[in-house]
């Protein structure tokens, strides 16, 4: 497989013989974020790690122009990234998305469907904010708070949203210090990227749009998810036509930290590894 330009991956793999599997990670973090898991798929796939635009290594003097080019559209946000995305791969792909992460790898299935092989969508959801006919969500209150702070004090921000995703995992205090420690480990993230971000999680809305999704789709869900109520992950796996769901008991909102071995059992199994 040919990676063409793109600002950071990081690779692992089995000498070029093992199906390809990009993993995106979730707002506010980067790739490294993987890495645990990284090493244990990578003997079986060959296992890419993006740092999406505007995050960890991927800041520099190019990284906010999706932002500026865009404004604060969340569609045309997002799409810019998954055009962008789709473009380094000359081959399909399976695509693994984490949080925002699925929002992206979702709208890349709809948007270029005969490059992405097959889904994994973890902790995410179809429409990430309560709306009149969607209670399985945040309250945009929230999101805005989280807008707001962002301009003040984007670190305190960031680390009360860290909070936010292990509430109520069996390994709370143990994943918090996980996410803590590499939250800034990559360099600090681009405060344009981090708002555009969090726009794509309060105006994008997939729901609609998923009975045309026709990779089939694992969705991992944490039972203990504090972000993604555990209707949410039923719906998205219900409503794609090939998906099923996997709720992984006593893990919240990042299950791929709190249990690393049933998530990469789940993964490798799905994909055929």
């Amino acid at each position: 497989m040919t990676v063409l330009h793109v600002d950071h991956y990081e690779y692992a793999g089995t000498g070029g013989n093992g199906v390809p599997l990009l993993l995106i990670h979730g707002w506010g973090m980067h790739g490294g974020i993987w890495s645990g898991v990284a090493e244990q798929l990578a003997q079986n796939f060959n296992v890419y790690a993006v740092d999406l635009p505007g995050h960890g290594y991927s800041v520099g003097r190019d990284s906010s122009r999706h932002g500026e080019d865009v404004g604060m559209n969340p569609d045309l946000r997002i799409d810019s990234i998954v055009d962008e995305l789709s473009a380094q791969f000359d081959e399909s792909i399976n695509v693994c998305g984490w949080s925002l992460g699925g929002q992206i790898a979702l709208r890349w299935a709809l948007r270029h469907p005969q490059q992405v092989r097959r889904l994994v969508l973890v902790a995410s959801t179809p429409c990430f904010v309560r709306l009149d006919d969607w209670k399985y969500a945040l309250s945009v209150e929230i999101l805005e708070e989280f807008a707001a702070n962002l301009r003040q004090n984007y670190a305190l921000t960031l680390k009360r949203f860290l909070s936010l995703q292990v509430r109520g995992s069996e390994q709370e205090r143990e994943i918090l210090a996980v996410l803590r420690d590499g939250l800034f480990s990559r360099g600090e993230p681009d405060l344009i990227a981090l708002q555009s971000g969090l726009e794509i999680l309060r105006g994008s809305d997939l729901r609609g749009a998923l009975p045309e999704v026709k990779q089939a789709t694992l969705v991992l869900a944490g039972e203990r998810d504090t972000l993604i109520p555990q209707q949410a992950s039923q719906f998205l796996a219900s409503r794609t036509p090939n998906g099923r769901l996997v709720m992984i008991r006593g893990a919240a909102h990042a299950p791929f930290l709190s249990h690393p071995g049933e998530f990469v059992e789940h993964v490798v199994n799905f994909l055929g590894g």
